[in-house]
Parts: C-alpha cells; sequence; structure tokens
C-alpha cells in the first residue's frame, strides 16, 4: 500500500478541534441509535452544542472547576469532555463499570466539583447528591420533572443558560502544558493511580494520530471501545478532527446489527473483538461446511495478489458482510495479537495496524505505518515522541537487546496526582517515562514488544520468561478460550515450572465434558507447542479452571488475581 497524504484539520488545542467542527458544517459527525432507528448530528451542530456548553458552564461559575463525566458514549459526553477543558476547566472521565462507592471515594480524592452523567446513573448518585464532601453540582443528560434538589441542574437547563451568551462568548487562553485531563487507570496489577494530563499532552497525542493512521474524511467508523479509556478518546478526538462520520454503538447485544446498519469501513478495538470477529467468521464457515472452501480460496486470492490481481472484495464478500460489507481497516491496540489472524484479515482484504500505548502517554506511543507494516510489530514511536530501549542483559530470539521501553515527548503525563514517591520511580535521571513494557527495537525503529516487567518470571538459571510472550501461542489455540502463564515453584521449592492456568473454549468442551479429557485435549497442543518453544520457555505445567478470568473494562485479565 503506498504512502497517501493525511488530510485533516490541525490539532493544536480542544478550542481548535471544535473550530475545524465548525467549518464542515452539514457532514455528519455522529450517528446514535433511538430505539431501533438512528438519529444524525452535523458538525456544525456539534461545535453550536459544545460552545453554548461551555458558555453555560461559564454561567454557573463552573469555568476551570474540577469536572467528572460517566455513563454510556453518547454525544452529551463528547459535547462535555470538550466544554469543560476548553472552557479551561479539568474534565475527569470516569469508569461507569466500577463501584459507586469507589467512583464517589475517587472524585473526593481530586476535589472534584461537578459531575455529569448518563440517565443509568441517576439513582446509582441519589446518595451522593446529599451528601458528598466535594461534589456541589450534579448535571443529569436527561431532564426529569422530580430533579428538586437544588444542586441538580439538567443538561438541557445549562444548554439554556449557555444560549443566553453564546454569541459574545469565546474560548479563554489557557495555559497548554497545565492540568487539564484527570484520568484513573484501572491496571492489571491492582492499583489504581491518577494521570494529569494536559491540553498539550492531549492534542499532540491526537494531532500524531491523524499523522500516522489511514482514514480521511470519507470514513465511517463504529465507537465501540469505553470513552473513559484515553485510547477511544484520543480516537474520538482524531476522527472528529479528520470529519469521519462516527457512530455509536449502543450496547454489545447490539453491535453486530450496528455493523449492519452503520456499514463501517474502519474500526478501532482491542484485541478481544478482534478475536471475537475472526472466531464469527470461522464458525459461520463451518456451520455451513464451507471452512475448507474458504482456506482454498484465501490461497487462491493470495496467489493472485502475488501477480497484481486483487479480487478480496468479490471473493470474500460474504464473510465482510457480517460486518456492514465495507471494512478495510482496523487499529488494534491494548495487547498483542496473533499475527496469524492478522495475516487472515489481510486475506480478507481488511488491513490491521497494531498500535502502541498507555493511559501516561496520552496514550499513543507508537503504531504500524499502514504503508510498511512488519508483523508482530508495533511500528515506530508517533512523532510526538521518541523511544529506546533500556538494555537488561538479555538478547530477543530474533538478536535485539531487549529491555525495558522507555517514551520521551510532548504526549509524557505532567504526572501522577498527589503520588510523589510514584512520580520520583515512573521517570528515570535523564526524564524517560519507564513505562514498565518489555521489547526490543530493530535497525528501523520499529518496536516489539515482549512482556511485562511486573509480570516476568526468573527462572533459575537466570533467564528471564516473559509470560505474554507463551499467552500469544496459546491464544492460537482453538481449545483454549483465555490464557495465563504464571511460574510455580517444584517440590524442591527451588525450581520454577512454567505453568499455563487455562480457561478452556466452551464451544469446543461444552458443559459436562469430562475434565480428564478436556486436560488431555488441551495438554496435547502444549507439548506440540513446545516442540517450537526454546527449552527455557517451554510449558512444564496445567492448570484448568472453571470461570472466565477477570478482567479490567478494556478487558484485559487481571494478572495478581491469578493465584
Amino acid at each position: 500500500m503506498k504512502k497517501t497524504p493525511r488530510i485533516f484539520t490541525p490539532v493544536k488545542s480542544f478550542a481548535a478541534i471544535i473550530d475545524g467542527c465548525t467549518a464542515r458544517k452539514d457532514k455528519v459527525a455522529f450517528r446514535y441509535p433511538v430505539g431501533k432507528e438512528y438519529a444524525a448530528v452535523t458538525y456544525e451542530d456539534f461545535a453550536a452544542r459544545v460552545k453554548t456548553l461551555a458558555a453555560g458552564i461559564t454561567e454557573m461559575g463552573l469555568a476551570g472547576a474540577r469536572i467528572a463525566v460517566i455513563g454510556e458514549t453518547s454525544v452529551e459526553w463528547v459535547a462535555t469532555y470538550l466544554a469543560v477543558t476548553a472552557a479551561g476547566g479539568v474534565v475527569i472521565p470516569m469508569d461507569k463499570e466500577i463501584a459507586i462507592s469507589e467512583i464517589e471515594g475517587l472524585l473526593a480524592s481530586v476535589d472534584a466539583e461537578a459531575i455529569f452523567f448518563s440517565p443509568t446513573f441517576r439513582d446509582k448518585l441519589a446518595n451522593a447528591v446529599s451528601s458528598h464532601p466535594t461534589l456541589r453540582l450534579f448535571v443529569p443528560f436527561e431532564k426529569k420533572e422530580d430533579d428538586t434538589a437544588e444542586n441538580v441542574v439538567a443538561f438541557a437547563d445549562i444548554m439554556e443558560k449557555g444560549k443566553t451568551c453564546v454569541e459574545s462568548y469565546t474560548f479563554p487562553t489557557r495555559d497548554t502544558e497545565a492540568l487539564a485531563v484527570m484520568l484513573f487507570t484501572s491496571g492489571t496489577t491492582g492499583s489504581s493511580k491518577c494521570v494529569m494530563l494536559s491540553e498539550k499532552n492531549v492534542c499532540s497525542c491526537v494531532h500524531s494520530a491523524c499523522e500516522t493512521v489511514n482514514f480521511s474524511d470519507r470514513d465511517v467508523t463504529v465507537s465501540v471501545l469505553p470513552l473513559h479509556h484515553t485510547y477511544e478518546l484520543a480516537i474520538m478526538l482524531a476522527s472528529l478532527s479528520y470529519g469521519i462520520e462516527i457512530c455509536i454503538n449502543d450496547t454489545l447485544r447490539h453491535l453486530m446489527r450496528n455493523f449492519a446498519a452503520y456499514k463501517p469501513t474502519g474500526l478501532v478495538l482491542v484485541p478481544l473483538f478482534v478475536n471475537t470477529m475472526h472466531k464469527r467468521i470461522w464458525d459461520e464457515a463451518k456451520k455451513k461446511g464451507k471452512d475448507k472452501l474458504l482456506r482454498r480460496m484465501m490461497k487462491i486470492s493470495n496467489g493472485l495478489r502475488k501477480i497484481g490481481i486483487d479480487l478480496r472484495r468479490k471473493l470474500f464478500g460474504s464473510v465482510l458482510g457480517a460486518f456492514g460489507g465495507r471494512l478495510e481497516k482496523i487499529i488494534c491496540g491494548g495487547a498483542p495479537l496473533n499475527p496469524e489472524m492478522v495475516k487472515n484479515f489481510e486475506a480478507f482484504g481488511v488491513q490491521i495496524c497494531e498500535g502502541y500505548g498507555i493511559t501516561e502517554c496520552s496514550p499513543l506511543i507508537a503504531v504500524t505505518p499502514y504503508f510498511a507494516p512488519k508483523r508482530a510489530s508495533v511500528g515506530p514511536a508517533v512523532p510526538c515522541c521518541e523511544s529506546r530501549i533500556a538494555p537488561m542483559g538479555q538478547m530477543s530470539p530474533t538478536g535485539y537487546e531487549e529491555g525495558e521501553i522507555q517514551v520521551k515527548g510532548d504526549n509524557v503525563m505532567i504526572g501522577y496526582y498527589n503520588n510523589p514517591e510514584q512520580n520520583a520511580s515512573a521517570f528515570t535521571e535523564d526524564g524517560w517515562y519507564r513505562t514498565g513494557d518489555v521489547g526490543y527495537m530493530d535497525e528501523d525503529g520499529y518496536i516489539f514488544i515482549t512482556g511485562r516487567l511486573k509480570s516476568v518470571i526468573v527462572l533459575e538459571n537466570g533467564k528471564n520468561v516473559f509470560p505474554e510472550e507463551i499467552e500469544e501461542y496459546l491464544e492460537g489455540i482453538e481449545e483454549i478460550a483465555e490464557s495465563v502463564v504464571v511460574g510455580r515453584k517444584d517440590t524442591d521449592g527451588e525450581t520454577v515450572l512454567l505453568t499455563a492456568v487455562v480457561y478452556p473454549n466452551k464451544d469446543i468442551f461444552p458443559e459436562g465434558t469430562d475434565e480428564k479429557v478436556v486436560y488431555d485435549a488441551i495438554w496435547a497442543k502444549l507439548a506440540e507447542l513446545n516442540k517450537s518453544l526454546p527449552s527455557f520457555k517451554k510449558l512444564k505445567g496445567l492448570e484448568l479452571r472453571e470461570t472466565e478470568f477477570e478482567k479490567t473494562t478494556s478487558r484485559k485479565i487481571k494478572r495478581h488475581l491469578v493465584k
């Protein structure tokens, strides 16, 4: 694929994003479900809503305040994020999946003054309305007549206040390096920290995303991931800067129906969704007895492509039909993807570009170039930052020095809120952010991730094993739904045995299947895998579990809970 010009509104500030939306006038910005129908909001209308809301927030005396937003993805949610920040305030996107008591505690810990919320949080926040120590204003997106408390003011009412002064309202000039966004991490290690980001952090990341991914104003995407994650937020803001038509998915239950209705050309996902899509393709093919035919067609198509004939859209139209029929590209981040699966999607006519990021880097660090991909790599660092490998005395199987991935640039956070100890350990003496991820870089600067420092298993011979690397192989075994590799002590108490903790695939082993049958079938696959692994990475044990692993809201397994 050739490199093409990136055409988008330069992303220098939140106000610039809004101005760019205004310039796009009647182009559709958002589509979203309303019952069984779909409504639309134009770019110009969305920009007007944001400016009116910012004026209303200012009239309420909240310009510059710390304001939380929580709930399902909606136009109101995105408008709140932009209005709060463009008005000079600090926005606090909250995870809608965590317990309400924890939400209240986290907001008190950062002195949040107001919260905007979707209808699903009306009852949950009832106690906070009467007793929260810092929240003084509660703003439901949906107005109800029985909202009689003085500190409850509906979103529509704030918009009405904004309408009275929006003509004379201008976005204030703010220090782009000052605090603008506060985010609570929900890591796989059990700790939760408050990350502080500036307008410069977020906008540099969004600008870099626009410069490096293969999207344009002709694209249609579906917003699937939770908006409180920096990953989805950055993509949302980049999509607005590109002029993309953004379609909102209401629930996972309706995802396939919404794909059929929206007919997306591009998606931004985490591996869980890509894995599910891949599984659906093959499950449907097997159900119809066409899986062998599909593999033959893939071979024929790949052969034709080598001589310049590309018939993928015709040959695999029925495969792509399940996702609306127009899907061309997927950006995937959050965890490694099986390279074979990436290859399969490419064969169907869908390019997958893997990216890499972390909340503390706003979040984008690297993304695979669409015009020069390398299998299993997350690509080189994006334009707003640079990366390096801090050696740890170990070589990758491909001959490159492995070590911690460290980052420096405009996307790197201000720091953790009220956490001097974590701030001290998060940066090197020369100012580079320590990601905690381990990997290597090739001679072209492409990053390959092999694991996490915190999850490394140290063997008795001093070798370091990163379980994620082995789990990537396990992902390709159809009998395994989910897995975590751990180190277990042998009976001598010293020797570390690499053990796969596995949740079996219930489609392969339905309820009632004898556990020994499951164990033997999976162990046979592990024994086969071991033949291709270096001796120190071979799996020596297998443990089965009856339930799925507990996960974060970004669908990563909480590794620290695996005992």
